[in-house]
């Protein structure tokens, strides 16, 4: 019976006009998706090539070492990243890295071009979280009431056909028919991928997967909450009425409130406030170093470039304690911002967690790589980077520069043979190691779960209202 009821729903749906408009939309959306974020790697990954040549074009030429200050890298597009972009395109992608000093992103893709700040990109977590939740509704408002207004659902009861049968193949009939729209462009789309110049890899290929079965949970939510409240109301005006104030309040209100009062609760302070103190703190060990070069003294007065090789090795000296004094403070600062701002994004993503729509971002961006740690592990390999890069230049200067050094330079002989120039390729590549999706799985089993037990929630409500439904 189950069966019959399945196909017979689905026979009614895919016939319908919502249904050809649903797969209409749904498919240009996600064909369309797939392309924009084809064109948007490609232009990223040039910008990224672009960016490597220009920072390294500017130290051909040079003869000392001690000349290059600083050597930037950059955070590479990932391919993934352009079907769920997460926070990808709101982090820096830029630090620029010295021998000791803090580091710090900078040059987000959104800062470059604010207007898609404004309207954002159109990825799967879009369509997902917001097309494809309304249409769920859609399928479902009047799946009970409805029938029961056009006298179908009296004319179904008056043979023997068991109510838990019936509701069940409703929603798998609706549900079966949600998915048609989806995945048929879906599987188009990551076909037409090679074409469009991204090859994704065995675990991009996996993170791809396990977001499409968060969006079906996530959908399935939505439509199983649509056979309880029509389970529940008599007109399916109402009901549309009722369950598009739920749309409106779990997928544009919610996740926005959730930010608002974790920061009622949790007060981070803000980085201006924070660069500020260490602005001020900077200032102070200066000024208290400045004191100290007049305990400078030598015995080799009459050897200048004696003097000032022991005059850099005295500077070494003073910079490295003031490194070390910075740190520490630095560290407390960036440590107590640290913990206050995990604390708010804990709150934030708990008071979320009701909101499928969220659940389903945050579940995506897991696996994809763009959840809010993306930024944390991109600071960490960079800091890991700079340990690499402050080795090399200490190897070619014979010290640690950047930062807080002074370096007076070699006093270079007129007549000396013209020294060669440096190949700044010598310099260690920084290789991004992107996170993988078996890192996320953790954190987005725990996400997906909650969609699942809403799906479970709301199938009980709807069977439990059902049972008592007048059906005459």
């Amino acid at each position: 019976m189950t069966k019959l009821i399945i196909e017979k729903e689905l026979r009614d749906i895919i016939g319908s006009t919502k249904f050809a408009v649903t797969f209409s939309i749904c498919s240009v959306l996600i064909l369309l998706s797939f392309y924009i974020g084809a064109q948007n790697y490609r232009v990223a990954q040039a910008q990224y090539e672009a960016s490597k040549s220009a920072n390294v074009r500017q130290y051909e030429g040079l003869t000392d070492w001690m000349r290059v200050h600083s050597f930037k890298i950059f955070l590479p597009p990932q391919p993934i990243a352009t079907l769920v972009s997460g926070v990808s395109n709101d982090i820096g992608r830029t630090i620029e890295v010295r021998g000791r000093g803090e580091l710090r992103s900078q040059d987000s893709r959104y800062g470059d071009d604010p207007i898609f700040a404004m309207f954002r990109f159109l990825d799967l977590d879009f369509i997902f979280s917001i097309v494809l939740s309304l249409f769920a509704i859609l399928f479902g408002y009047d799946a009970i009431n409805g029938e029961k207004e056009r006298g179908t659902l009296r004319l179904t009861f008056s043979n023997a056909v068991p109510r838990a049968e019936y509701i069940t193949g409703k929603f798998v009939g609706s549900f079966l028919a949600l998915t048609i729209p989806l995945l048929i462009p879906i599987l188009i789309g990551t076909l037409f991928l090679p074409l469009f110049g991204i090859s994704l890899s065995a675990n991009e290929w996996s993170a791809l997967a396990l977001i499409v079965a968060a969006g079906l949970i996530s959908i399935g939510v939505y439509l199983s909450l649509s056979l309880f409240v029509s389970a529940k109301t008599e007109r399916s005006s109402t009901s549309f009425l009722l369950l598009l104030s739920i749309w409106i309040l779990t997928v544009m209100i919610i996740p926005r409130l959730s930010v608002v009062g974790a920061d009622l609760f949790v007060k981070v302070p803000n980085m201006d406030e924070i660069n500020s103190q260490k602005s001020r703190f900077m200032s102070q060990i200066w000024n208290e170093d400045r004191t100290k070069l007049n305990g400078f003294t030598t015995t080799n007065k009459n050897d200048v470039q004696a003097l000032m090789n022991e005059f850099n090795k005295y500077m070494q000296n003073l910079a490295d304690e003031r490194e070390k004094k910075y740190n520490e403070f630095a560290m407390r600062l960036n440590e107590d911002r640290y913990n206050r701002q995990m604390e708010q994004q804990q709150l934030a993503l708990f008071f979320s967690g009701i909101s499928p729509s969220a659940l389903f971002s945050l579940a995506s961006s897991e696996v994809a790589g763009t959840s809010l740690k993306l930024e944390q592990e991109y600071l960490a390999q960079s800091k890991e980077y700079q340990k690499e890069y402050a080795k090399f230049m200490k190897e070619k200067t014979g010290m640690n520069m950047g930062g807080f050094a002074m370096v007076f330079r070699k006093i270079t002989d007129d007549n000396a043979e013209k020294p060669t120039t440096i190949n700044i390729n010598e310099i260690p590549q920084f290789t991004f190691k992107p996170i993988e999706a078996s890192g996320g799985i953790g954190p987005y089993a725990g996400y997906a779960g909650v969609l699942a037990a809403f799906n479970l929630l709301f199938f009980a409500g709807a069977f439990a209202a059902f049972k008592k439904y007048d059906v005459r």
